[in-house]
């Protein structure tokens, strides 16, 4: 194991998985459209899946700002596994932040570190034209258990995952955005395939579309509001999470254009590479992201036991001001990154490619749409007065 050499920190042992074993085998997890199999074999060996699960109950307890640079460093090796590491993680922290009190939820928590279950997420739902915060589907309680059918657009590796956090309407007379937040088991659900993944990048996600059809016990609805766990914990998990791992990107991308000049100016010693210059201006560029990252980071770490802050429209502009700024950087920084390095960026048999890099980072803009962010941010300026 990883950790026997590099102890329990785990972004050293993020760094060596992803150079060890996520990186090796990213072409392949990227041309096959694959789950990332070996790479969560071994996050699994090194217990990571349960490593922000709270010590007592037997997880590592790793802060978010750990889980944030956990995601960053998998983001420089292999942008599939980050992102099924970073999904995973907004699902681990909602239960640890809203459903730890409750006793069937615990226990699964307890269970989640033992056997290193793997978390998937249902947000998303045909019908509602991508908005989360609004359900089709709904609880339909009978008795001590519920049923539910959620036609959703995109489970992300959901054939691959022990559980499933999915939205749904409280009941089924309840309003659109009255949702709940339901752990659904593997003995709980069936998927249904209705759509493929033949994606221009983030392939090894997965991300297919299934009819989610659920019959499960009452007592795994998470007892806090939807609309609460939304802005306390999935908005921010999620923002932050991903524009780490879209930092991890980045990163790598930029760190290719390093090498490239270096050997360049060693055909021509004493010279400066033309190329040089183009590179200072990504590598500020890059310098920008990722000190817009790490105040994202801050802010929440700072304010993340404050309900009042974290449910005000201050903090929910920040946070998507996040999202929209990393997004965007990412795709730019890489995008400038192959006017850098030229042909050898753009040949995929290049050791300077950074072909899956521009594929994955435009992903991002995408997650969520920028565009609906936009909209969002319009009416809250509407009402709210500046900090």
């Amino acid at each position: 194991m990883i950790a026997a050499a590099l102890g329990t920190d785990p972004v050293r042992i993020a760094q060596a998985v992803g150079a060890a074993v996520a990186g090796p085998a990213a072409e392949s997890v990227d041309q096959d459209a694959r789950f990332p199999a070996e790479a969560f074999a071994a996050l699994r060996d090194e217990r990571m899946l349960g490593a922000m699960v709270p010590q007592e109950l037997g997880g590592r307890g790793a802060t978010f700002g750990e889980i944030a640079a956990v995601c960053q460093e998998l983001g420089r090796h292999c942008s599939s596994t980050a992102m099924v590491y970073a999904m995973h993680q907004i699902q681990v922290g909602c239960l640890i932040r809203h459903g730890r009190t409750a006793p069937f939820l615990r226990d699964y928590l307890t269970e989640l570190t033992a056997k290193e279950l793997l978390l998937a997420s249902a947000t998303t739902e045909q019908g509602v034209g991508g908005d989360v915060r609004t359900s089709i589907c709904a609880i339909d309680q009978q008795g001590s258990r519920f049923r539910l059918i959620k036609q959703a657009p995109v489970i992300s590796y959901g054939e691959h995952a022990d559980g499933i956090l999915a939205t749904a309407r409280r009941s089924p007379d309840a309003a659109g955005n009255d949702q709940v937040l339901a752990l659904l088991t593997r003995r709980d659900f069936k998927l249904t395939e209705t759509s493929g993944w033949d994606s221009l990048g983030m392939r090894g996600t997965m991300s297919l579309g299934y009819t989610l059809t659920a019959d499960a016990p009452i007592e795994q609805v998470l007892p806090t509001p939807y609309g609460e766990m939304s802005s306390q914990t999935m908005l921010p998990f999620s923002h932050i999470l991903w524009s780490s791992l879209w930092l991890g990107i980045a990163t790598d991308a930029v760190n290719r254009g390093r090498g490239f000049v270096r050997s360049e100016a060693r055909k021509k010693p004493g010279t400066v590479p033309p190329s040089a210059l183009r590179l200072a201006e990504v590598v500020a560029r890059l310098q920008t992201m990722r000190a817009v990252v790490q105040g994202g980071i801050a802010d929440f770490e700072r304010n993340m036991d404050d309900v009042e802050v974290l449910s005000g429209l201050g903090f929910a502009l920040r946070m998507n001001n996040l999202k929209i700024t990393s997004s965007t950087a990412a795709a730019d920084v890489v995008r400038d990154t192959l006017g850098v390095i030229g042909l050898f960026g753009y040949k995929n048999d290049s050791k300077y490619s950074v072909g899956r890099h521009l594929r994955d980072a435009h992903s991002a803009a995408l997650m969520i749409a920028n565009d609906r962010i936009y909209s969002a941010n319009a009416s809250m300026l509407l009402i709210h007065k500046d900090d």
